[in-house]
């Protein structure tokens, strides 16, 4: 019983992780590649998991949707509204200077998780939305979350395929050379702003993929389960923790960073009885100097991308 204890939890373990995975390498894509300074991830990500919950949940009195579309046409709707969001926000902010879209995505997050709490007829509110559909669910019963596992890997394997493609293609190499030096590439004619929307786009509505990964693998959302301090901050600390501008290193930070936060858990329950309420702050500390102590003993990340590129210099030399 144990033994099935600690298998269920290693699943859920693998199960986030593999999530989280999917996020960091979107945000990889803005700024690990383009250098593009988004805070708003968990707007995206909320955006994403409540696109999908209105598009394949049965009707509810409580809120817009109840379609009882197809699963995956609940992904697909996530990216596309994630995309359409990351398109207005871009379009307005993109043009200026690179601060200008930190502010507006800390907005668009403030906006975005009040209109969860508060708009009852679009969201339930702070209710949330249950009875979001689990794919074969009732056909797999207990077999449910190895079966979520083995999808969650294959969409993060899918993933991580086409963003190396994208790295390595001519796209790739502009929006790194638009993150080194913006001045260069437009004068080699390349078009700034097109190309940083198009990664802003992108990468936006990977995040909305996981978004909708993570609605039906609850099957309940609520307001508190996209809070930016944990969504968002522990995205970034994955991202430069594992090496920023590497895709395995995002992967690796993601999974690296969740053992690490998963375990401040048990490490906060020996906290003595008046502390406990703090306990989800001091975890957000924990990992705070965690990245800190990264910063300053390996700051370019555990795989860093300078290394990967002279690993695939030396493989075309010799080739």
């Amino acid at each position: 019983m144990e033994f099935i204890g600690m298998m269920n939890y290693a699943v859920f373990f693998l199960v986030f992780a593999g999530i989280y995975a999917i996020v960091a390498l979107g945000l990889n894509m803005q700024w690990g590649l383009t250098g593009l300074f988004n805070i708003g991830i968990a707007a995206f990500f909320a955006i994403g998991a409540y696109t999908t919950g209105i598009l394949t949940s049965p009707p509810s009195p409580n809120h817009v949707g109840g379609f009882e579309l197809p699963f995956p046409v609940g992904l697909l709707g996530a990216m596309i509204t994630s995309a359409a969001l990351a398109l207005l926000i871009g379009i307005v902010t993109l043009r200026l200077r690179a601060d200008y879209l930190a502010i507006s995505t800390i907005g668009l997050a403030e906006l975005v998780r009040l209109i969860l709490k508060n708009e009852d007829w679009l969201t339930n509110g702070v209710r949330g939305m249950p009875g979001i559909p689990r794919p074969l669910g009732p056909e797999l019963g207990a077999d449910f979350n190895y079966a979520y596992l083995a999808l969650v890997v294959v969409v993060l394997l899918v993933i991580y395929g086409l963003c190396e493609i994208l790295r390595k293609a001519p796209w790739g190499r502009v929006l790194r050379a638009l993150r080194e030096d913006e001045q260069a590439a437009s004068s080699a004619g390349k078009n700034i702003v097109s190309f940083r929307l198009q990664s802003f786009v992108v990468g936006s509505s990977i995040m909305g993929l996981a978004g909708a990964l993570y609605a039906h693998f609850f099957g309940f959302i609520s307001p508190e389960s996209f809070e930016p301090m944990q969504t968002t901050f522990l995205i970034w600390v994955m991202l430069i923790a594992g090496g920023s501008g590497n895709n395995r290193g995002a992967i690796l930070g993601a999974f690296v960073i969740w053992g690490v936060f998963s375990a401040t858990d048990f490490a906060t329950r020996l906290l003595p009885p008046d502390m406990i309420t703090q306990a989800g702050h001091i975890r957000i500390l924990l990992v705070g100097l965690l990245l800190c102590v990264i910063l300053v003993i390996r700051p370019q990340g555990i795989l860093s991308e300078e290394g990967m590129l002279r690993r695939e210099a030396r493989r075309r030399d010799k080739t």
